[in-house]
């Protein structure tokens, strides 16, 4: 599922219940997840974060753009953060899937319908930009609302949709996409801020003002100071003292991470705080932050230990909420800190199941879990294994040659291993929908038609989902081989289980397909279907004896040296 953060900023930060009124447009629609309102007296500025996939988080900001015209005057506005619309400024952020692309996507199609529907100026900013001068949120908002009268009177100014006219109640709103900020601190050892920015400035992109032989600012021949860059791009830092902490504390702003990781940053923080004689004793996330920022950062870790990444996701966060000392001013809660989890919430369904639950739950006369998840499921435990081996090879000494391979199956096992639980509670979900389509009504022809569709698209999906399940089992049973023939050879029973288990998912999928196929009205669909269950299950069949052998082989070498 693609997800994307959307940060709105609204021109009202006093006025509880408009506050209220526009958040409630947010969480009011399916599939957007509130996530945070955070509303400031003194700027009169109330930023809302909310997340979800690109339609429900499209359609969110336009509902909220729209709540915020009916209800702030920009005549009236007063605050001392810059602005100059009542929907100051709307960006979008991808995260989980999504790309910088979708997000540019949504930010003209929702400046479009701004501009259209509601008749508000709408410009394009970062990403976004139509223009490469209208990247730059400030050169857009320069002399803010008070100035819009006369600038929109410029030909050059005219805004990217709407009317070139001026929107006394809701000035105008600039719209885009950009990648996510992480708000971060750094905990010192210290009280002293001035040592704080000090590394800071050492860190940062801005640098630092350099110095002549004689320890005095250098000037530019305009008078202008200049500066030595820091050691990080798209890293903002400062130096602070934090009271409640009793700490100074370098607090960085990481404008895009991607470029610019945080355990990277976090390393050379700790190298700049021991030439001082500080130590940095941990750190603190502000906010929220993404699932693959925690993940590298894991990664990074384990790996300066000697391990292998190949370890399950939870592990890889729990190394790095370790390694960054998260939780040290406060407890770091991950199903609260990370945005996808946010969004993703406690697991749920047969996935949350013990094993005799889902065992109880599958034996009853229920017909869904059937055998559809159990195919997905032995899925999973074939990546599993094919997981474990990968990490017992990895730490067997005289194999250390095939750590790289190892560590790669490792981590695309996990990947796999995860995508299979999905897809346990997908196959149900999907056989409860060709139940719901079927209870329909169909008393008048209208009805009758409505009904025949969702039925149809509720049976392709049914056939479709244990289709993934084959397609992703022959994947299994790749990496059930490598294993098996290049594992440690202490492990190749595992190896073969992997395999066997990859099999019956496979043959368990290519069932389900063939069973929900001839409910098919689409011949045409139904056809393409088998002809790819049939391919994909002569290619398991195969993998499968390969598997075999090669377990075999290296079993009979194993008895030979007894």
């Amino acid at each position: 599922m693609k997800l994307i953060e959307c940060v709105p900023n609204f021109s009202e930060g006093r006025d509880r219940a408009v506050i209220d009124a526009i958040a409630g447009e947010i969480a009011g629609t399916e599939g957007a997840l509130l996530l945070d309102v955070d509303p400031g007296a003194a700027t009169n500025r109330t930023v809302v974060t909310f997340l979800g996939p690109p339609e429900a988080v499209e359609e969110a900001a336009f509902r909220a753009i729209r709540r915020a015209a009916q209800l702030i005057d920009m005549s009236k506005h007063a605050g001392e953060h810059p602005r100059m619309g009542a929907t100051d400024v709307c960006p979008f952020v991808p995260v989980q899937g999504a790309t910088m692309e979708d997000c540019v996507e949504i930010a003209r199609r929702l400046g479009k319908r701004v501009g259209e529907e509601l008749g508000i100026p709408a410009y394009l900013y970062e990403a976004a930009a139509a223009r490469p001068e209208r990247r730059s949120l400030a050169d857009i908002r320069k002399g803010e609302y008070e100035a819009l009268p006369e600038k929109m009177k410029d030909p050059s100014f005219a805004p990217d949709f709407g009317p070139a006219v001026f929107h006394e109640k809701a000035g105008a709103t600039v719209i885009g996409a950009r990648e996510f900020l992480i708000a971060y601190n750094f905990n010192l050892n210290t009280r002293d801020k001035k040592l704080a920015h000090a590394i800071a400035q050492e860190l940062r992109e801005a640098g630092k003002p350099k110095r002549g032989p004689d320890g005095k600012i250098v000037k530019d021949a305009e008078g202008k100071t200049v500066s030595v860059p820091g050691r990080f791009r798209e890293c903002r830092a400062v130096g602070w003292y934090i009271e409640e902490y009793g700490r100074a504390q370098i607090s960085i702003n990481f404008t895009n991470y991607k470029v610019t990781p945080i355990h990277e940053v976090f390393d050379a923080a700790r190298e700049e705080a021991a030439k001082r004689g500080l130590r940095v004793t941990g750190s603190e996330l502000v906010g929220l932050i993404p699932l693959d920022a925690i993940l590298a950062a894991g990664d990074h870790y384990l790996a300066k230990q000697g391990k292998t990444t190949g370890v399950p996701e939870k592990e890889r966060v729990h190394a790095a909420i370790l390694s960054l000392g998260l939780s040290e001013v406060a407890p770091f809660d991950a199903g609260q800190k990370i945005i996808e989890y946010r969004y993703r919430g406690a697991p749920k369904g047969l996935q949350a199941m013990r094993l005799t639950e889902f065992a109880d739950e599958l034996s009853s006369d229920s017909p869904a879990p059937g055998g559809g998840s159990v195919a997905a499921l032995s899925g999973s435990l074939s990546a599993s294994l094919s997981s474990m081996v990968a990490a017992l090879t990895w730490s067997k000494a005289g194999m250390e040659s095939s750590r790289p391979a190892m560590k790669d199956l490792g981590v695309e096992a996990q990947r796999l291993k995860d995508w299979f639980l999905d897809a346990v509670d997908r196959d149900t979900e999907a056989f409860n929908r060709v139940l719901a389509a079927m209870r329909l009504p169909k008393k008048t022809a209208d009805e009758q038609a409505a009904r025949a569709r969702a039925v149809e698209e509720a049976n392709q999906g049914a056939a479709r989902v244990p289709l993934e399940v084959l397609d992703r089992s022959v994947r299994a049973l790749e990496l059930a081989l490598v294993v098996a023939g290049e594992g440690n050879p202490n492990s190749v029973s595992d190896a073969g289980v992997a395999g066997a288990c990859a099999l019956a998912a496979a043959e368990g999928a290519a069932l389900n397909v063939r069973i929900n196929v001839p409910g098919l009205a689409d011949r045409s669909v139904a056809s393409r279907l088998l002809e790819e269950q049939a391919r994909l299950l002569e290619r398991a069949r195969a993998l499968s004896a390969s598997v075999r052998d090669a377990v075999d082989r290296v079993l009979a070498r194993s008895a030979g040296s007894d």
